[in-house]
């Protein structure tokens, strides 16, 4: 069976197919997936993408979008110094997801893969299936296992797109736990989710800290 011929594209043509498909997409976007879906029908290999990539960087330096490295893949966002000015854009202002529930998330990014007693173990308080569903319903965790022990308790780790709204390219990209300014900053726009801040499930409501009191 022959193979389907290959199309010829310019680097002109290259970088703007590229732009217009992260624009397109508004999400992070791999090589690979560059590669099995816009280009598929062109002859263009894996590092003339990248070198795409990073010409469209150049060309975005000092604007108010810029093209970054996030998630294994690539994605337009704003710059993080307009941040403030762009927040009425969104009307609503979304509630806020308690301290309580930002450790446990800290606790699964660090010690990943971990199970709740795992969690709690760290953190010394129990912790609700509440607050697990919520960061799952997030999409920001996901169970990817079962550990080897009595009760085969669930494995939790994060995924892409906790990797995706934090601006991280790898997990390795994580500030030192010792630096807690960088900590701090990592977390700071959470506060803008439209999750509920309860961290006390109808379970265990005596024995869970809530943590957004102290």
């Amino acid at each position: 069976m022959s193979q389907k011929k290959q199309l010829q594209i310019n680097p002109d043509q290259l970088k703007q197919l590229i732009e217009a498909s992260l624009f397109v997409m508004g999400k992070s976007v791999s090589i690979k997936s560059l590669k099995e879906t816009v280009l598929v029908n062109f002859n263009v290999s894996r590092a003339k993408i990248k070198l795409a990539i990073e010409e469209l960087q150049q060309d975005y330096q000092g604007r108010g979008i810029e093209l970054m490295s996030v998630a294994g893949g690539y994605r337009f966002q704003s710059i993080e110094s307009l941040s403030p000015f762009l927040q009425p854009l969104w009307q609503e202002k979304a509630p806020k997801y308690s301290r309580a529930t930002l450790e446990t998330l800290a606790v699964i990014a660090y010690r990943q893969p971990v199970t709740r007693g795992d969690i709690e173990f760290v953190r010394g308080v129990a912790v609700s299936s509440h607050t697990i569903k919520s960061l799952a319903d997030r999409q920001w965790i996901r169970m990817v296992g079962h550990k080897e022990v009595p009760g085969r308790p669930a494995l939790y780790a994060t995924t892409t797109e906790f990797l995706a709204y934090f601006g991280l390219d790898t997990i390795a990209d994580l500030p030192p736990l010792t630096d807690t300014e960088s900590l701090a900053a990592l977390f700071s726009d959470v506060n803008s989710l439209e999750k509920p801040q309860e961290e006390i499930g109808p379970e265990n409501t005596q024995n869970i800290e809530e943590s957004t009191n102290e």
